[in-house]
């Protein structure tokens, strides 16, 4: 009965998480907004447990954290700290793709490729980001160091909030073509043998990632500001 009953629970803050989580990310809360755990609980009819648990989950995912005498409250990006974390991605997946890879080591990145256009197919935000973030780890793991895959892990809490972000600002899980092609030209640089323009491919599909969540990110902050 216990283990019945701890499913349910659990069941339920992924329920609220998800809600809140779709709300952050549409902006509705702003960088900054305080989460008050017992006015979602009143508000959603859930035991404040439940919302406390919620708000774990969110904080796993990297869209809220805890500040002092305030509680859970909605990260607050800014483009200098979204051009650092990218920079740093960006370093990473050049070094992976620098040198000439052999076919045998791509089986695993051919895979996540496959399953990220699986995942653009169904135009759920969700999915679309996990096979993305998915595909990008297995170029960094072509450097074969367990340490820097746990490194590029840590990377990817912060990118699956700015890579949901903009798919969401931009509607981009409305256009699974796009996002196929992009990634793509990236793997068929990979295969071709040519470092220059597997490092060309990638920067640029960084670059342009970066540059765009930079100007949501300013937009945001600017609009939040003024209220």
């Amino acid at each position: 009965m216990a283990l019945d009953f701890a499913v349910r629970r659990t069941t339920a803050a992924q329920q609220v998480a998800d809600g809140l989580s779709e709300l952050i990310l549409s902006g509705h809360f702003g960088p900054g907004t305080r989460l008050r755990e017992s006015a979602i609980a009143t508000d959603l009819g859930v035991s404040r447990n439940t919302v406390r648990e919620a708000v774990r989950i969110l904080e796993l995912g990297g869209l809220v954290h805890h500040r002092v005498n305030k509680g859970a409250v909605v990260i607050a990006p800014t483009p200098d700290a979204v051009r650092a974390l990218y920079d740093a991605r960006g370093e990473l997946e050049v070094a992976a793709v620098r040198q000439r890879r052999d076919a045998s080591e791509l089986g695993p990145l051919r895979a996540a490729f496959e399953r990220l256009r699986t995942a653009a197919g169904t135009q759920a935000v969700r999915d679309i980001v996990t096979a993305d973030l998915d595909f990008h780890a297995a170029i960094v793991a072509l450097l074969a160091s367990s340490r820097i895959d746990s490194f590029y892990a840590d990377l990817t809490t912060e990118l699956r909030f700015y890579l949901s972000v903009l798919s969401l600002e931009d509607r981009e899980h409305h256009k699974p073509e796009s996002i196929v092609a992009e990634h793509a030209a990236i793997l068929e640089a990979i295969e071709s043998g040519s470092p220059q323009s597997a490092v060309r491919q990638v920067r640029e599909h960084v670059d342009r990632n970066a540059r765009r969540v930079c100007e949501i990110v300013a937009a945001r902050e600017s609009t939040h500001r003024r209220r």
